[in-house]
């Protein structure tokens, strides 16, 4: 048995993109920051560091929510599938690209609140949530 699932909790980097397939169905696309930030033990300084990641979504669903709801700043919660996919570029060199696939039943997306919006106000949806926002003392 294998299990492909990504979660992540993250604020979205700029606009989506909407685009429709050749088959007429919507297609939603944005890349999610998520960061992390501690204090070095040894000398008391702060340092953070963000990841970023592109996120497709084919579910039409949640396209209806992304279009109507998210912008850049939104804070989302999404659990989705990695997905590789080859492609060649414009020098004709072969390329791949990583993303996180939200698609079918086995996807998830919760709206929390956005990058300007105070931390307190914004809804925890579950004690792991609150554990991963309030864990600032990461030892890497």
């Amino acid at each position: 048995m294998t299990v492909n699932k990504v979660i992540l909790l993250g604020n979205v980097g700029k606009d989506p993109e909407i685009k429709s397939s050749q088959g007429g169905k919507e297609i939603a696309s944005f890349i999610l920051a998520t960061s992390e930030s501690w204090k070095d033990k040894t000398t008391g300084e702060r340092s953070s560091k963000t990841e970023w990641h592109k996120v497709v979504v084919f579910s039409q669903t949640l396209v209806g929510i992304v279009k109507s709801y998210v912008r850049k700043g939104t804070k989302l919660y999404l659990e989705g599938q990695l997905q590789t996919r080859k492609w060649t570029n414009n020098q004709g060199a072969e390329s791949y690209t990583t993303e996180v696939i939200l698609q079918n039943f086995g996807s998830s997306l919760q709206i929390l609140g956005s990058k300007n919006e105070d931390s307190k106000s914004q809804k925890k949806t579950s004690s792991q949530q609150e554990e991963i926002i309030q864990d600032d003392e990461i030892p890497f």
